[in-house]
């Protein structure tokens, strides 16, 4: 299960006082989901009631990496380490020898980006490893197309609305006439990205329901249309309006990572009630939070790399002329306030509409988020902090 999310770790939120202490509590019940009689099949693990212990509990190890000062997030427990261990030695042999993913001289990369980790992290209630390589294969293949389409092994934005269209028909099938069909499924092996959409496509499709899948291809059409948009202001070396990027980014984000999580769950949200309004709200604030995440543990690495990156800090300095410190803590309170919304609105959906499936959806998306932080906070190989405190 997820961490308490009702425990408020930094002592900055405490100015917020009463109404974020009812969002959080209405949240820890949430996630803690429904007791009693009759409630144990809810859940896919079984959930043991507390027990006092019988000597104090030791303190938790220290995970490495420091959590932005001020930042509003929720601790998790660390990742078992076995599943850890298993997916990542799964993943990257699949990697290498299935979709043949990358060079000998990108390896290191790839360990560093310590995927098994951060999925182990984000879904604790995955029934399975297998369940655990869903999840897996698809983020590698959105970092691969992300990396080798957009931004550090050769991207750019010339040309780009081609070859994401290209590569989404790996996940969103093209259907045409006999002539072109062969055509069309030698192209998926024409390079990495579109390798490794079709594999963790494929093996998605074995395991999820037909509304799983178009759900997922839909959130990816969203991630996609984002990088478009993103690459035009690139080309034309534009800086957005604040809420301008805030309305890309809510496409340009994690928002397809965190609504599998029924699928990595080994369940399902029916498709009526994950297309419920309030539910697409709690998605895109959930999406839009974890995504400024992102922005302010990439900050140092983006401001390192050539030319100018945008992220929410940039923007802000630029946009409302702002110290590039201001700026920081300025996108920092963004964060924050989209943290708070999304649990105002999870622990509203959750009042109104308690059907178990809705429940467990909410516990796995909060989850996410939270996994999602610790992922970014621990991976010092990829991030570090600006010096601002």
């Amino acid at each position: 299960m997820p961490a308490d999310p009702g425990v408020d770790v930094h002592a900055d939120a405490d100015a917020e006082v009463p109404a974020a202490d009812t969002r959080a509590s209405a949240l820890k019940r949430i996630l803690r989901g429904p007791s009693g009689i009759g409630t144990a099949g809810l859940y896919l693990t079984r959930h043991p009631e507390p027990v006092a212990p019988a000597v104090p509990a030791p303190e938790p190890e220290p995970v490495a990496g420091n959590p932005i000062p001020g930042l509003y997030y929720h601790p998790v427990a660390e990742p078992d380490p076995a599943r850890v261990e298993e997916v990542s030695r799964r993943i990257k042999a699949w990697a290498l020898d299935e979709v043949e993913l990358y060079p000998e001289d990108w390896e290191d990369q790839f360990d560093g980006f310590s995927v098994g980790r951060y999925m182990v992290a984000c879904h604790p209630d995955a029934p399975t490893i297998e369940h655990l390589m869903l999840a897996t294969r698809l983020m590698v293949a959105e970092n691969a197309v992300d990396d080798c389409y957009c931004e550090d092994h050769g991207g750019s934005p010339i040309g780009l609305g081609g070859r994401l269209l290209l590569a989404h028909t790996a996940l969103d099938p093209l259907h045409t006439t006999k002539e072109y069909q062969p055509q069309w499924a030698e192209s998926l092996r024409a390079d990495a990205p579109r390798r490794a959409y079709s594999s963790a496509m494929q093996y998605f499709l074995r395991q999820v329901t037909p509304s799983q899948a178009d759900r997922f291809r839909h959130d990816m059409a969203r991630l996609h249309l984002g990088y478009l948009a993103e690459a035009a202001w690139a080309q034309t070396d534009h800086v957005p309006e604040v809420w301008e990027y805030l309305a890309m980014r809510q496409f340009n984000n994690f928002r397809p990572c965190p609504t599998i999580t029924d699928s990595v769950g080994g369940y399902e949200l029916p498709a009526d009630l994950h297309a419920q309004p309030e539910m697409q709200r709690v998605i895109a604030l959930a999406g839009n939070a974890t995504t400024i995440v992102n922005d302010l543990y990439s900050y140092t690495k983006e401001l390192a790399g050539p030319g100018r990156h945008l992220n929410l800090p940039v923007v802000i300095a630029d946009r409302e002329d702002l110290p590039v410190r201001d700026a920081y803590l300025k996108a920092v309170e963004v964060h924050n306030d989209l943290m708070h919304g999304f649990e105002a609105a999870a622990a509203e959906l959750a009042a109104t509409l308690p059907a178990p499936s809705v429940l467990r959806f909410l516990r796995g998306v909060a989850a996410w988020v939270d996994g999602n932080h610790y992922w970014h906070q621990t991976n010092t190989y990829r991030y570090s902090l600006p010096d601002f405190w």
